[in-house]
């Protein structure tokens, strides 16, 4: 049986609303009056087969409301119709007395058609010679706006809204057995809960707050009349216009017929009708590109999110199926964005220093043990808007007057995204080193490493001797015999690509890909296939790109001691009925969508055992073997304040600048590079930056919590001396 996916009716609501606002009677002004008590007749008669159970069991569409972790800080709105469900005991007993007496002053004592309302408004409809007023009752109403929301195909969409007889009949025998299925109370609530009010305002909750900026439950006599009044004409009786004439007299003519209806004693209605409209307008921001202005750095939080969400099966077979269920899910979702840890890291990143600069700054947080985002922050502007951007910094392009992507751009810098990254060097070199470990290999493991190797490797563009590729060190200092210890600390190029000959290359960019690493330009492709890895010697050495985001949660797998789980931005993910979204399994178990995904890459003492080789770099001390004198980020321990790993790396020229550090609780990856040009070099004196902001970001992120010390490795893995 094919798959039916549900239509996204908002966008086909400007060609439909106008049949279900103008509520035309009957279809064609000349149909004879006396049809309409055999319409009545008709349409009470029978049932009707198949029974739509969208009438009774179809929510329509709402919005989807993002948090940051604190569950209080709004961080984005997602919908294609803006709409909250609510009850009616959330709202004011104005609009929904206002609605009746607006709508279908006979709602509590027809049965679902009004016969003496079908005949009233035929001859008003003859008189005028058109449509000026509409006989279908508020079940009516509902039933169409049911059938439209709930189509799976836009033909359904548009028959539930036609303007044919056999419509008319068929939405009045639906609408009479409805109300023998459903209370008053239940359709009245449906009914507001559907109707559109204008300004991108669907249900009584949007229009509340698009209005008023308030909730439902406070609306007073005047705007719950005023907004009653808006569901006939949206357009016609605006009140956001400069001219509220029309709307003013539409809310007196409600508020004139609730007294008819014994609603409002007569001296209230006149106070009422004396007080004018006074607005205050609300624009619901939608996607992440309306963040708050204060909140503008989180947009690319919001931006990896929203391509996390796109990413996952539970909510669709694909990207455009579940970027709808995001649109009209009504989902409450509550993200792993921590305000505070934010802020430490735009701080700590100097993100308002350099906004003007073609180096991006930037840093991700992760959390060990879950995999969730807690920061990513970024010297940029979130925002589409380029106009004020400067020239691109390639040359070429500049030529051609194409704008840079600074200080504006919504390209996801950070990942989560399709943007391949960028060479991070020496911090490649943890994954030969777990690969070592893993394969049983000690800390202990001591190579001579001098200035210059002449590798098995085959020669490349650069550093050939003979037909082999011959990796050099960064400084003579380094010349000499290390074990992983001091081999790591000090960055020993000649001594990583050994152990990797050792290993195996191959087996070093299959590990990488275990904790997460992904290859998206061609020539990392390539160099990954089996039958070319085992050749890619230069990859201990960063050559491959790679996203901040990346290696921040490979990072962290290490200090979960080995537990890798998958990077996330959310912590939970509710339902509108507040049950949390599940996930069925393969097997047919389900599971909460929101809960990490983790699983052991390797053991807890390859992990123990390359921590404490990755103190060495910082400056922190190790359990056990030595660092051998002096470390390439040994201002790190300092800073951070208690035990610490990581690993900076530059690459060639240091085009880019890079460093990945973690405690037991947190792994930050920070890098320097332009996004826009990878030749253009960030050069040696802005190496630095990256290991300052995430020393500063993981101290900051740490301040008052309790110290927590690394597991040292057990003396199998350390080894023995030499």
């Amino acid at each position: 049986m094919m798959k039916r996916t549900r239509v996204a009716i908002g966008r086909l609501i400007p060609l439909l609303r106008a049949g279900l606002i103008a509520g035309v009677v009957i279809a064609g002004a000349t149909f004879p009056l006396a049809a309409a008590g055999g319409l009545t007749t008709k349409a009470t008669t029978g049932p009707v087969d198949p029974w739509p159970a969208e009438l009774q069991t179809f929510t329509p569409a709402q919005t989807s409301y993002v948090y940051a972790a604190d569950g209080k800080t709004l961080l984005a709105m997602f919908y294609e119709e803006h709409r909250r469900y609510a009850t009616l005991d959330e709202m004011s007993p104005y609009i929904q007395q206002a609605i009746v007496a607006s709508e279908d002053s006979r709602f509590y004592t027809h049965k679902g058609v009004d016969a003496k309302g079908i005949g009233r408004a035929f001859v008003a409809n003859q008189q005028a010679g058109g449509v000026s007023q509409g006989g279908s009752t508020l079940t009516m109403q509902y039933v169409r706006m049911a059938l439209r929301d709930g189509a799976d195909t836009p033909i359904e969409a548009q028959r539930a809204t036609e303007q044919t007889t056999v419509r008319k009949v068929r939405e009045m025998r639906l609408s009479t057995q409805l109300e023998t299925r459903m209370s008053k109370q239940q359709i009245l609530e449906r009914y507001l809960n559907s109707a559109y009010f204008g300004h991108n305002a669907y249900g009584i909750f949007a229009a509340a707050e698009v209005f008023f900026s308030k909730h439902p439950k406070d609306l007073t006599i005047t705007e719950a009349a005023t907004l009653a009044g808006l569901v006939k004409s949206p357009s016609e009786y605006d009140p956001a216009t400069s001219d509220r004439k029309a709307a003013t007299e539409r809310r007196n003519y409600v508020i004139d017929r609730m007294v008819g209806l014994s609603y409002l004693q007569p001296d209230a209605a006149e106070h009422a009708k004396q007080q004018p409209i006074k607005l205050k307008l609300h624009t619901p921001p939608s996607d992440c590109v309306s963040l708050p202005k204060k909140l503008n750095s989180w947009g690319f939080f919001c931006d990896y999110f929203k391509n996390w969400w796109t990413s996952q099966p539970a909510f669709g077979s694909n990207a455009l199926e579940r970027e709808d269920k995001l649109r009209r899910g009504g989902y409450r979702v509550v993200t792993s964005i921590d305000p505070k840890l934010q802020e430490a890291a735009e701080n700590n990143v100097g993100a308002q220093a350099a906004l003007g600069s073609p180096f991006a700054y930037g840093i991700v947080l992760s959390e060990a043990g879950t995999g969730r985002v807690k920061a990513m922050a970024v010297n940029r502007t979130y925002s589409l808007d380029q106009s004020e951007n400067p020239l691109h910094s390639i040359k070429e392009l500049r030529k051609k007057k194409m704008k840079g992507n600074y200080p504006n751009t919504v390209v996801p810098l950070l990942g989560g995204g399709d943007l391949a990254g960028y060479q991070a060097g020496s911090t490649f070199k943890m994954f030969t080193m777990l690969t070592a470990l893993d394969k049983g290999m000690p800390l202990s493991t001591y190579l001579d490493s001098p200035f210059r190797y002449k590798s098995i490797y085959d020669g490349g563009e650069g550093n050939i001797c003979g037909n082999r590729w011959c990796p050099t060190n960064a400084s003579g200092a380094m010349t000499g015999r290390h074990a992983m210890w001091s081999g790591f600390g000090k960055s020993v190029n000649t001594y990583f690509v050994q152990l990797e000959e050792k290993v195996g290359a191959a087996n070093v960019v299959r590990m990488a890909e275990r904790l997460g690493l992904e290859w998206r330009t061609h020539v990392d492709k390539w160099n990954a296939l089996p039958a070319n890895a085992n050749n890619w010697g230069a990859f201990t050495l960063g050559t491959s790109d790679v996203t901040p985001l990346e290696m921040s949660n490979a990072y962290a797998a290490i200090a979960a001691e080995g537990r890798y789980c998958d990077p996330s931005p959310v912590i939970s993910i509710t339902n509108p009925d507040g049950s949390p979204a599940m996930y069925r399994m393969q097997d047919g178990t389900t599971i909460p969508i929101a809960e990490p995904h983790c699983r052991q890459v390797f053991s807890a003492d390859v992990a123990r055992a390359a921590t404490d080789a990755a103190r060495c770099p910082t400056g922190d001390s190790p359990a056990a073997g030595g660092c051998g004198g002096w470390s390439t980020a040994d201002s790190v321990r300092g800073t951070v304040g208690r035990p610490v790993a990581g690993k900076t790396g530059t690459t060639d020229s240091t085009r880019s600048a890079w460093f990945v550090g973690y405690t037991p609780e947190y792994a930050a990856a920070s890098f320097a590079a332009d996004p826009d040009n990878p030749f253009n070099a960030v050069g040696d004196g802005q190496s630095k930056i990256p290991v300052d902001a995430v020393a500063g970001t993981l101290k900051d992120a740490l301040k008052g919590k309790p110290v927590r010390q690394f597991a040292p490795p057990s003396a199998r893995i350390v080894g023995g001396g030499e």
